[in-house]
């Protein structure tokens, strides 16, 4: 299982929000570059960065933060940069491409703009990651601060049928609170996948709530092919070279 360590930016400072509410921020680094360093020097072969001044404004707000990180990222070692927040437009999509980000993720494009986002995929084979945010089975749109109609499930189906690289599968209620990861629901939406396109291998990656060496235990006995690490590593509840020798 691939895991990935996470870097949440807000306001030029690595933070980690709870249930992704911007007033329960906790702040872990002022020098974000600094962290996605020891990250690659630690064994990290992907990091996952999210602009979230971008997505509560709905347009990315930190390129330049973003490319000092990619700059210190690339340096440390090979590793590829995944990034999202405030993704809303295909402008937004090639801007992140030509600062050097390997994959971008779009989250509330994917349900405001469908053929859009199907285009982006076709466009950009292998660098499209289709965020699924849910709250109660259904996808959480706009910063988590709306609830839309659609289920994840039928999302998720609908980006593998657009050709996206992976699917980020984040459960809004767990996020930041290492309470464990929504291991059934994740694992029902990589087999649901997996069942439509048998040929693509499209990976669920489960976000939200991991805590501990044994929630990922769970996580990769259930199926799941790759997971995202952000507050557990901060609070050091285990360290990245552990996760990554446990999986």
């Amino acid at each position: 299982m691939l895991v990935i360590p996470a870097i949440d930016l807000l306001e030029g400072q690595a933070v980690r929000l709870v249930e992704g509410d911007r007033a329960q921020a906790t702040v872990y680094s002022n020098e974000p570059w600094t962290l996605a360093t020891q990250f690659v020097h630690a064994g990290a072969k992907r990091v996952h960065v999210v602009d979230l001044d971008g997505a509560f404004a709905g347009k990315p707000v930190q390129l330049p933060l973003l490319r000092r990180l990619l700059g210190a990222a690339r340096e440390a070692g090979e590793v590829e940069l995944q990034v999202g927040g405030g993704i809303r437009d295909a402008a937004a999509v090639q801007a992140l491409i030509e600062a050097g980000v390997d994959k971008v993720v779009v989250g509330t494009l994917a349900i405001r703009e469908p053929k859009l986002v199907a285009q982006l995929c076709s466009d950009h084979p292998g660098r499209i990651v289709v965020a699924i945010d849910a709250r109660d089975g259904m996808v959480s749109i706009e910063g988590w601060r709306e609830t839309s109609s659609m289920p994840a499930t039928e999302l998720g189906l609908q980006a593998a049928e657009w050709g996206a690289a992976a699917l980020l599968f984040t459960d809004v209620s767990r996020d930041g609170l290492q309470v464990g990861s929504a291991v059934e629901s994740t694992a029902a939406l990589q087999a649901a996948v997996d069942r439509a396109h048998p040929a693509n291998m499209i990976d669920v990656i489960a976000s939200g709530g991991v805590g501990s060496l044994e929630h990922l235990d769970a996580l990769a006995a259930a199926g799941v092919r790759a997971v995202i690490c952000g507050r557990a590593l901060y609070e050091r509840s285990f360290t990245l070279k552990e996760a990554l020798a446990r999986c």
